[in-house]
């Protein structure tokens, strides 16, 4: 008897990954679902039979997964993927069933699938994470911001850490992400999802199409009617200009007042 298997996963390539892993390596799970917000996972629970095991992110684009579980009890164990360093995670092992680090690798997934289906054979109710505990953790920490980003190079995954990006552009609904060392690569989310995960002392939206690093603006240049032009560091491969309404936000920022 297969046991059932729910994602809850807001980045794409993330999803398929994983998918991937547990189809391939682990066909004792069956992925029923994947769900990619707060409010879907929320809709979901209240819709459907509970899975047996939940492969959730942490950060998600409308907020931390935990809020998931202030709504409802978590009602089954959940083994949470993250971006962020093991430092940061410590409280995890204790009060979560595991955790795994993006990007997943194969010998790590089989790791925690392991440890769950000894959980259930052993016992049949298997612990459930202390999501009060979990998120009092991460709130002491201080807001998490993302410290990489995964992206696809050919029929690879490759991830970016945050340090090495330089700017972020979008246009006709596609986002690049531009390194420091002058490579750009395709990533599949709009600008004001990755907007919220970012540090803002170290990267700001300069328009609707642009999120620069601060290390990385060259020049500000004073314009006409009260614009900003911005020289990018590498070049960036369209004019970048703050308009006048956002010109004294972006300047206090530079000067690190915002």
């Amino acid at each position: 008897m297969k046991l059932k298997a729910l994602i809850i996963e807001d980045e794409a390539p993330a999803y398929r990954r994983l998918h991937g892993l547990l189809s391939a390596h682990h066909p004792q799970l069956e992925v029923v679902d994947v769900v990619d917000t707060i409010q879907a996972a929320v809709t979901w629970f209240g819709e459907n039979t509970a899975p047996d095991v939940i492969f959730s992110d942490i950060q998600l684009s409308d907020g931390l997964s935990f809020e998931i579980y202030k709504q409802l009890p978590p009602p089954c164990p959940i083994i949470f993927t993250t971006a962020y360093d093991a430092y940061m995670l410590e409280a995890f092992r204790t009060n979560g069933i595991d955790y795994l680090l993006k990007p997943i690798e194969e010998e790590e997934l089989a790791r925690s699938v392991t440890k769950f289906m000894g959980l259930v054979r052993t016992t049949n109710t298997p612990p459930l994470p202390d999501i009060q505990r979990l998120l009092e953790a991460v709130q002491g920490r201080g807001t998490i911001y993302r410290d990489r980003f995964l992206v696809k190079l050919g029929t690879k995954l490759l991830p970016i850490a945050t340090a090495d990006v330089a700017y972020f552009l979008s246009s006709d609904g596609t986002t690049e992400l531009h390194t420091r060392n002058g490579k750009r690569h395709l990533i599949d989310q709009p600008l004001d999802e990755i907007e919220a995960q970012l540090d803002p002392r170290s990267f700001h939206r300069l328009n609707r199409q642009c999120i620069a690093c601060v290390e990385c603006i060259a020049m500000v240049h004073q314009h006409f009617n009260g614009k900003l032009k911005v020289e990018l560091k590498p070049n960036a491969p369209v004019e970048v200009m703050v308009s006048r309404e956002r010109a004294k936000g972006f300047k206090d920022w530079l000067d690190g007042v915002g």
